[in-house]
C-alpha cells in the first residue's frame, strides 16, 4: 500500500501527499471506533482509486502531537514574537517555550517588526535577545518589510516540520509572505480597539516552503499546562537544568529546597529575576491544577 503524509485536514477529508501527488481520503470507520484521530503530519498508509476517492489504512506512531493546533510529527517551533505592536513579552515567550519542550520539539525564537522599533528602544530588544540566546536558544531578529534576518531564518525551515506560533497581529503570516510571495496568505492589521490581531487563518494545512513543510495553523487557542507534571518544568528552563546537579537535593524543584544552586544564581544575577518569577507562576499553576480524571 502506499504511504503518504498528511497535509490538510477538512471538512472531514485527510488529503494525503505521497511522492508529490495529493490524494482526498477519508478515515476508516474503525478509527473512530478505536479512537483514532488523523492529524495534520501524520504518516500514513492508504489506499484509493482516484485522487478523490482514498481510505487512509493505518496511522504509523507519532514522535510528538499537539492538541491544539492539532498536528503530530513536528520538528521544530518558530515561536514569532513582535518588537512592538504588541509589545514583546518574556512572560507569553517564556510559557511558549516550555510548553513546546515539553513536547520534545526544538524551539527558536523569531522577533519580528524591528523596522517599527524606535532607536531608543532598540537596545532593550536586543539586551533581551542576548538573554535568550545565553540560556541556549536561537534567535533571529526580523523584518518583513525590510526582509532583516530572513537569510537567517530560510535555511531552519530545510527537511522539517515547523509550526510558526505566537499570539495573534505578531506578522507570523506577514513573515511567511515574505519568505514565499506567491503564498499570499491573508494577514490583518492589528486592532486597535482590542490591541490585538484578528485571526486570519482557520485550519491546520503543511505548505512548501524552503525545502522543507510548514504549518500555517489558526495559532495555539490554549496556554495551559494540563498535560504536563511538575517533574517537567525544571528541564525546560535549560540555564536552571544545567546548574541543578549542584542543588544539595536530588530532583531540587529550586522553590523552597535548602542550599538550591538555582535560586543562588537567581541572587548572583546568573539567572535573571524575570525567568525565575516565569518559572515560580507557572510550578504553581501546575501544582494547583485541579486533578484529571
Amino acid at each position: 500500500m502506499p504511504e503518504g503524509k498528511i497535509i490538510k485536514a477538512l471538512s472531514g477529508f485527510y488529503y494525503v501527499m505521497s511522492e508529490d501527488k495529493i490524494t482526498q481520503c477519508r478515515g476508516r470507520g474503525i478509527f473512530r471506533k478505536n479512537k483514532i484521530n488523523p492529524l495534520v503530519g501524520d504518516h500514513v498508509s492508504f489506499q484509493s482509486e482516484n485522487d478523490l476517492e482514498g481510505y487512509i489504512l493505518e496511522v504509523y506512531t507519532r514522535k510528538n502531537e499537539l492538541v491544539r493546533p492539532p498536528i503530530a510529527n513536528v520538528d521544530q517551533a518558530i515561536l514569532v514574537f513582535s518588537a512592538v505592536e504588541p509589545d514583546f513579552s518574556t512572560a507569553l515567550l517564556d510559557r511558549f517555550l516550555v510548553l513546546i519542550e515539553s513536547k520534545d520539539i526544538e524551539p527558536l525564537i523569531c522577533v519580528t517588526k524591528m523596522d517599527l522599533v524606535k532607536a531608543e528602544e532598540r537596545g532593550t530588544i536586543e539586551e533581551y535577545v542576548d538573554k535568550y540566546r545565553s540560556f541556549g536558544y536561537e534567535v533571529i531578529v526580523t523584518s518583513s518589510k525590510t526582509e532583516e534576518g530572513l537569510s537567517l531564518l530560510k535555511p531552519h525551515l530545510a527537511d522539517k516540520i515547523s509550526v510558526f506560533a505566537g499570539q495573534s497581529g505578531v506578522g507570523k503570516s506577514s513573515l511567511l509572505n515574505a519568505i514565499r510571495p506567491e503564498l499570499e496568505l491573508k494577514t490583518d492589521d492589528i486592532s486597535s480597539h482590542l490591541g490585538r490581531g484578528k485571526h486570519t487563518t482557520r485550519h491546520v494545512e503543511l505548505i512548501g516552503v524552503e525545502n522543507g513543510l510548514v504549518a500555517d495553523t489558526p495559532g495555539f487557542s490554549s496556554l495551559e499546562f494540563n498535560e504536563m507534571e511538575l517533574e517537567e518544568l525544571p528541564v525546560c528552563f535549560p540555564e536552571m537544568a544545567e546548574i541543578a546537579d549542584n542543588c544539595k537535593f536530588r530532583g531540587c524543584f529550586h522553590m523552597n529546597e535548602p542550599k538550591c544552586a538555582v535560586k543562588k544564581a537567581v541572587v548572583e544575577g546568573e539567572i535573571p529575576k524575570f525567568r525565575y518569577e516565569h518559572y515560580e507562576q507557572f510550578y504553581n499553576e501546575i501544582k494547583e491544577r485541579k486533578p484529571r480524571y
